[in-house]
């Protein structure tokens, strides 16, 4: 059986979840008796690609063709090209809600159940949930320290992004007893002339004189340290750290024309990272999140100031660290390892023969929306 995937980035340049839901995935695949391969991948990545010059017949031979996260009118003219030609096709997403290209293709593939759950009803039998899965799950802490953190021994929490924050929702400036570590989209601290260049430019672009004293003290901060993204980095602040932190901006309520704003929609591939090294997390209430992290039992839930407050002193207790911190990884490994999500996707591209063709034409689903 022959998988072609259509990417979202460049394998030389991968976004992480072109990582994780197509590349980690080759190799299980090929284990299974697929034959994986890149039918395109763009220059830089692109959401909305113009794959108007690509011809349909050159993927002909192909059992399934999968588009990774990739929308927008071309890509929905090649699925429905596709289709005319007998080939099966599945559009695998992670944060958005993409109703024209599911209606498009045989099968979607979504990260939760909860974005699932915001999908048209008439498009639900043909949606499977694929959990993102855990990268390194080697990667784990053995120790969780016996001390409840004070000005001279800090505790260390580490909060891992893919953005470069200049501020911690909810925490603000972090308890005198706490350290945070943020790895994320920051220039490295080994070129401290760039380093220095970024945040003047990012000083001179707030708009208030209160906004860049906010920001100045963020930078000047003793207690919050920014680390230069690089796989090596991150599992290295996680290995060091206490307590695994993911407060997250939970405004707006809502987005733009009914559909649920950037922060609902998040992959748990966040949370798992740190809950699979064996962290104990507190996490502002996102609905992927909550789809693993039980308030109390494996972790905290906060919601707001007051509560993320309260869930970091309670974090200070060793004994509660180590019993979270274990009872975490091995929830998280049972539905979020790679094999699971290996295993979970091939169990969807197996229902793919009996499942129904595509309709063709402007769907009842669509018209629901």
């Amino acid at each position: 059986m022959k998988i072609g995937f259509i990417l979202l980035s460049n394998e030389q340049a991968l976004q992480p979840s072109t990582r994780i839901a197509a590349l980690n995935m080759f190799p299980h695949l090929r284990d299974a008796g697929w034959q994986p391969f890149i039918a395109w991948q763009p220059e830089t990545a692109c959401e909305r690609p113009d794959l108007s010059h690509l011809d349909p017949d050159a993927l002909a031979d192909c059992d399934v063709v999968l588009f990774q996260k990739v929308h927008g009118p071309s890509v929905v003219a090649l699925a429905r090209a596709l289709a005319q030609r007998g080939v099966r096709t599945v559009y695998s997403v992670c944060d958005l809600v993409q109703a024209e290209m599911a209606e498009a293709c045989d099968l979607t593939l979504v990260i939760s159940d909860y974005l699932k759950s915001l999908y048209p009803t008439a498009l639900q039998p043909r949606l499977r949930v694929v959990h993102d899965g855990i990268e390194n799950s080697a990667l784990c802490k053995t120790d969780w320290g016996e001390h409840r953190g004070s000005r001279h021994r800090r505790l260390r929490a580490v909060l891992v992004t893919s953005a470069a924050l200049y501020a911690l929702p909810h925490i603000g400036n972090p308890p005198p007893w706490l350290q945070v570590d943020i790895v994320g989209r920051y220039v490295p601290e080994e070129r401290p002339l760039a380093r220095l260049a970024a945040n003047f430019r990012l000083l001179r672009s707030r708009r208030s004189w209160r906004a860049r004293w906010q920001t100045l003290r963020f930078l000047l901060n003793p207690r919050i340290r920014r680390i230069a993204w690089s796989p090596q980095r991150v599992e290295q602040a996680l290995l060091e750290a206490d307590i695994g932190i993911l407060p997250i901006e939970t405004t707006p309520a809502a987005g733009a024309g009914g559909m649920p704003p950037p922060w609902q929609v998040k992959s748990a591939n966040r949370l798992t990272l740190l809950m699979s090294a064996g962290l104990p997390v507190a996490s502002s209430l996102v609905p992927s999140y909550a789809e693993l992290l039980v308030h109390g039992a494996n972790g905290f839930l906060a919601h707001d100031d007051v509560s993320w407050r309260w869930a970091l002193e309670q974090l200070r207790d060793p004994a509660l660290r180590r019993r979270f911190g274990q009872r975490g990884r091995e929830d998280a490994l049972r539905s979020y390892s790679r094999q699971a999500q290996a295993a979970s996707l091939l169990a969807a591209l197996a229902e793919l023969p009996r499942l129904p063709p595509v309709a063709r034409g402007n769907s009842a689903a669509l018209k629901a929306l």
